[in-house]
């Protein structure tokens, strides 16, 4: 499954990766539930679920029970895999009004909610969260627990506190140990590093034909610096429905993100999308930091596009990636 990534998870990427053949779902970058139900100006661009809406899940972000219920209610009608609550958000901004990561505070508040949602709501219900305020799996899991009671169906576990951002490694060990105790399925994210890694991890979980140590696997920044990471897994699996080609034109690749971020965004959003994308899939390059200071320089896309055929002419060597 794509993350919900700010700035990042938007129609633009998800054609980019349908381009190389996919993912099985794609979260939506969060969705403000006040902002959805007050008609806000740029709300369609997020709710945008192309090119393939049964395989988007639209997360929500809000701290008001009613307007994340209501806005769910309305995701509900629309063609989808499925509505998720986003509580694992740590930015501060978002924790401090009660949202994201905030709602991990209060297992009663959570559970009023996943209620509330549930009643409203037909089509699989999901959170992503975070073990919690503190290392407390304890904590953790009777906060599942609770979840799942009223009609959850799907957790997502990005093991990390919520003080922690990336500052130390994510404690995988808890997601099987999760998984255990709950009836639904939970999903694992975190720090996934290459295509080898998620194909070894997708063969340790549930459906290598064991007891399983996981039911799905979330890939989020790697995803935004390699694209074609699904289908690489899928070919080391052995479960590619058609080859992936062994060497990615990397050139290509990045003028063609562009071309959708032009056509799918509002120009208000480009710059903040193109850099937000830039700073993942320009560690593909030998320069990736000259590079990136040079695209952060330019104001429009086509300006970008410019910069980034300039520097291959430059080095051209570096146009194709052998995978």
């Amino acid at each position: 499954m794509l993350a919900p990534m700010a700035e990042l998870s938007h129609r633009a990427l998800r054609e980019l990766i349908e381009g190389f053949g996919g993912c099985d779902e794609y979260f939506t970058e969060m969705i403000s539930a006040g902002a959805l139900l007050g008609g806000g100006p740029f709300e369609s661009y997020y709710i945008d679920g192309a090119p393939c809406p049964d395989r988007v899940v639209y997360q929500l972000v809000g701290s008001d029970p009613e307007q994340i219920a209501g806005a769910a209610a309305l995701l509900d009608q629309k063609p989808c895999a499925g509505i998720d609550l986003n509580m694992g958000c740590s930015a501060p901004a978002i924790v401090r009004t009660g949202a994201g990561a905030g709602w991990m505070a209060s297992i009663d508040r959570a559970g009023a909610l996943i209620a509330l949602v549930r009643r409203r709501v037909k089509k699989r219900l999901s959170v992503k969260l975070r073990i919690g305020p503190e290392d407390d799996f304890d904590y953790l899991a009777a906060f599942c627990r609770r979840l799942e009671g009223e009609g959850l169906d799907l957790v997502t576990l990005h093991p990390r506190t919520s003080r922690e951002k990336f500052k130390r490694r994510p404690r995988w060990e808890y997601i099987p140990r999760l998984r255990a105790l709950l009836r639904i399925p939970v999903a694992g994210n975190g720090d996934i590093a290459s295509a080898g890694e998620l194909a070894r991890r997708a063969a340790g979980g549930n459906a290598a034909g064991n007891a399983g140590t996981w039911d799905a696997l979330m890939v989020g920044r790697l995803a935004v610096r390699c694209p074609w990471v699904f289908a690489q897994a899928r070919a080391m699996e052995g479960a590619a429905s058609s080859p992936l080609p062994g060497v990615i034109n990397l050139e290509e690749t990045a003028r063609r993100f562009l071309d959708l971020l032009a056509q799918y965004q509002p120009r208000e959003f480009h710059l903040s999308r193109a850099r937000r994308f830039f700073a993942y899939f320009c560690d593909n390059l030998k320069w990736a930091n000259h590079v990136k200071t040079l695209l952060n320089r330019e104001t429009t896309l086509s300006a970008m596009a410019a910069r980034l055929s300039a520097y291959f002419r430059e080095c051209p060597e570096e146009a194709r990636l052998r995978l």
